[in-house]
């Protein structure tokens, strides 16, 4: 296999190694920004147990909140697919963005004009400093891969999505993705 170098739109997967992160044990990180000074991601895979509606009582939608990582876990923040209806937008990779005027959203969804399968939000953010990143990457804590489901990335299901990528490298990977999370319940 290749290995990827980290740009903004790739995925990281957490390797098998790294069971026991309460953060990121089996995780699958968007990376939103990688610069020289830092990187910026969201978990995709780690839905929570409440909705948005639960965190801004006046709007009344169900839609899923995501852990987006440990840092700064009292922000909602989001990405999309719909920077036309977004002012403000960050594209991320093609047909994917990230923020954008939050008045705006707020707007979009009272109004019924945003769906759930064209935005996802995130409590906090996944961060790394300068080289932290790459230093867990030579540590072999993440494998890098090309984000292959695109701007359709926030419509996958997340139950199975680590084990789906696992599964999708192959190789010493494939027994990874039926092992069960906690290889002492085996």
């Amino acid at each position: 296999m290749i290995a990827l170098k980290p740009s903004k739109g790739h995925l990281l997967i957490a390797e098998p190694s790294i069971m026991g992160d309460v953060s990121f044990n089996r995780s699958v990180v968007l990376l939103a920004e990688y610069s020289q000074t830092g990187s910026v991601g969201f978990i995709l895979n780690k839905v929570l147990d409440f909705t948005l509606k639960d965190l801004i009582p006046d709007l009344n939608v169900d839609f899923k909140i995501y852990n987006g990582g440990p840092v700064e876990q009292d922000n909602l923040y989001f990405i999309h697919r719909i920077p036309e209806l977004i002012p403000d937008s960050v594209e991320i990779a093609d047909g994917i963005y990230w923020g954008g005027n939050f008045d705006a959203v707020i707007s979009l969804i009272e109004k019924n004009l945003i769906s759930e399968n064209q935005i996802r939000f995130f409590l906090g953010y996944s961060g790394w400093g300068a080289e932290q990143l790459n230093d867990e990457l030579d540590a072999n804590s993440w494998i890098i891969a090309t984000n292959e489901d695109e701007k359709y990335i926030i419509e996958k299901p997340c139950q199975s999505f680590w084990k789906d990528q696992m599964a999708q490298l192959g190789g010493d990977y494939l027994i990874w993705s039926n092992a069960p999370e906690n290889p002492t319940y085996n």
